[in-house]
């Protein structure tokens, strides 16, 4: 017990035969549950993982490989049948350190807040030995994440460092949540629709000699993907179905706006292009409605931060 919560940690492992014991033995007392999903590895992780004597583990091995996401959903699953109050999501590459566990669960357990993740840039020296191309990669991934699931609080989605009510686990669709890579950031969408209340906790990267299997070509494409139609679902879940906004409305009108903006815009250029002088009132044609559209898409955007839901929605649980 933690706080007076009963704690399961979930540890999703693909060809980890040489770690996951690692992760098993370094885990602290406090967690009453270890949920071990093999996700149909090729290896000997499973045999390594039942050779251990520890009575707080449980082994639950796909038969086929469901991806990242399919193996925290089961282990989810399996938490919550076992009595669990608060899941945690530790790796099986032993690259998420548990002497920070305590954070994360403070907030969960004794804060109040649904849903705490562990961010990895909470400082500028944090992204220090980093290439380039990965911080810009991190930074546009992370606003994308924050437009698309509303939780403008939150940096470094991918972490999958985290600690979640079963509570409010019990109200996510989990069968419809993204089973690969992408299942964080939808998840923190699915969180949002339910105004779940979430928070970042600074927390180190611990990197190994571990190589990423992680194919961006596909992953990208499927990501970005998944972020317009999970942009989309928020807004008609939380803005228009449950509740109708202004911000429905100011999105709505000032991407119409802008549109019809860019639209005259383009065949102004082109006239122009083809020695038509255009004139001042043609001009205007074209701006009015992009200044309009951008005004309104602006307040949108404002109110949508406004409405992030970044504060406690449950009590403390008693020791």
């Amino acid at each position: 017990m933690y706080q007076g919560a009963c704690i399961a940690a979930v540890v999703p492992a693909y060809k980890e035969e040489r770690m996951i014991a690692t992760v098993i033995e370094t885990m602290p007392d406090y967690v009453d549950h270890i949920v071990i999903v093999d996700d149909c590895s090729p290896d000997d992780t499973s045999g390594v993982v039942a050779r251990l004597a520890d009575d707080r583990v449980t082994l639950i091995r796909h038969e086929v490989n469901q991806g990242v996401g399919g193996a925290i959903v089961t282990g989810h699953k399996a938490a919550m049948a076992l009595g669990s109050d608060v899941n945690v999501i530790m790796a099986g590459d032993a690259q998420m350190d548990p002497n920070h566990l305590p954070a994360l669960l403070d907030r969960v357990t004794r804060d109040g807040y649904g849903f705490a993740k562990a961010n990895r840039f909470f400082a500028p020296e944090s992204f220090e030995g980093m290439p380039n191309y990965r911080v810009f990669g991190n930074i546009v991934l992370s606003f994308m994440t924050k437009l698309a699931s509303g939780y403008w609080n939150l940096f470094d989605p991918q972490n999958g460092y985290t600690a979640v009510r079963t509570e409010v686990l019990k109200r996510v669709p989990l069968d419809r949540v993204s089973r690969r890579y992408s299942f964080e950031n939808d998840l923190l969408i699915h969180l949002n629709i339910l105004q779940v209340g979430a928070v970042d906790v600074p927390i180190p990267a611990v990197y190994a000699d571990e190589v990423s299997s992680i194919r961006l070509s596909k992953v990208v494409p499927e990501l970005l993907n998944l972020l317009v139609r999970g942009f989309w679902r928020r807004i008609w879940y939380r803005y228009v179905l449950w509740s109708f906004s202004p911000i429905a409305l100011l999105l709505v009108l000032g991407l119409g706006l802008f549109s019809i903006g860019a639209v005259i815009a383009i065949w102004v250029c082109f006239q122009v292009a083809s020695s038509v002088i255009a004139t001042a009132a043609t001009v205007m044609l074209a701006a009015l409605p992009l200044m309009i559209g951008t005004q309104l898409l602006v307040s949108a955007l404002q109110l949508d931060i406004q409405a992030s839901p970044s504060e406690p929605t449950f009590s403390p649980f008693q020791k």
